[in-house]
């Protein structure tokens, strides 16, 4: 690295953006960078060019594949290519390069050679499901994809226990259900929480409820992408917002429950009187 830390005449990494659902999500200087970037390194060149057919771009320069089983020889040859003064640009198959996929070795080749890092900003599943989530957002952490061994995730969500920040998981869809159950031990089966599901996608859904509520929901099977939200430690002590309770309540009765039962378990899981909940279901 320079000693100095100063950026050498050498080439540009551009860290892309891309769409987690819609193509239309994409920015117009996305198209522009795919036609423009000398190599484009892909997470999967199948969906990279499919991507660049909705989005009417013709890829100008060499696409190569970059995933975690290449990662590391190809973030080799990938710099050598930006110290030969070419611009390469990393994409992903869904959101930014480098959170929970690859790019951040790359990235930290690039820094310690003193070559130019950029970012094409885009849609990230992380500030997405945080946004739409209804927990608090002034302050959160992303912590990844919990440990598939239930004993290293039971000891990592018990270090967490005690987080204030609004919290942010991934998850493969198989494993949502053991997820949210070790969540439920480890955090209490009342934490809120929201499970968003295929965000911006057409079969879009975010479940909201208490983390034991969800464990049991997931139970049943769940399909595509899931990102977890769950409040903080401080967080616990918010009231649920009474529409998404009211919400709640039809999504059980369109299952067969009765709508009073609905109101019981819905009011027990929130923590609230079932008398409000029950008002606030016939006022809509």
């Amino acid at each position: 690295m320079r000693e100095d830390g100063a950026v050498t005449d050498n080439g540009r990494l551009v860290l892309a953006g891309a769409p987690i659902g819609q193509a239309g999500d994409a920015s117009p200087r996305l198209r522009l960078a795919l036609e423009s970037a000398d190599v484009v390194a892909a997470e999967d060149t199948r969906r990279l060019r499919r991507l660049a057919g909705e989005l009417g771009a013709e890829i100008g320069g060499r696409v190569v594949s970059y995933y975690d089983a290449n990662e590391a020889g190809r973030a080799a040859e990938l710099l050598g290519a930006l110290q030969d003064g070419k611009t390469v640009l990393v994409i992903t198959d869904a959101g930014m390069p480098g959170v929970s996929d690859p790019g951040y070795r790359l990235t930290h080749l690039a820094v310690e050679a003193g070559i130019a890092v950029t970012s094409l900003p885009g849609p990230s599943a992380v500030t997405t499901a945080l946004a739409v989530s209804g927990l608090p957002s002034d302050r959160f952490c992303f912590e990844g994809f919990p440990p598939r061994k239930s004993g290293e995730r039971s000891r990592r969500l018990s270090a967490l226990a005690e987080e204030e920040r609004t919290m942010v998981f991934f998850e493969a869809p198989h494993r949502l259900g053991a997820a949210l159950a070790a969540m439920a031990e480890a955090f209490g089966a009342d934490r809120r929480a929201a499970v968003c599901r295929e965000l911006t996608k057409t079969y879009e859904e975010v479940r909201r409820g208490g983390l034991g509520e969800l464990a049991e929901w997931a139970a049943g099977g769940v399909r595509g992408e899931i990102t977890i939200v769950v409040a903080g430690h401080a967080g616990q002590a918010l009231p649920p917002v009474i529409e998404d309770l009211v919400d709640e309540v039809a999504r059980r009765e369109e299952t067969g429950v009765p709508r009073k039962q609905a109101i019981v378990d819905v009011a027990k899981a929130a923590g609230i009187p079932k008398r409000d909940l029950y008002q606030a279901v016939h006022r809509g």
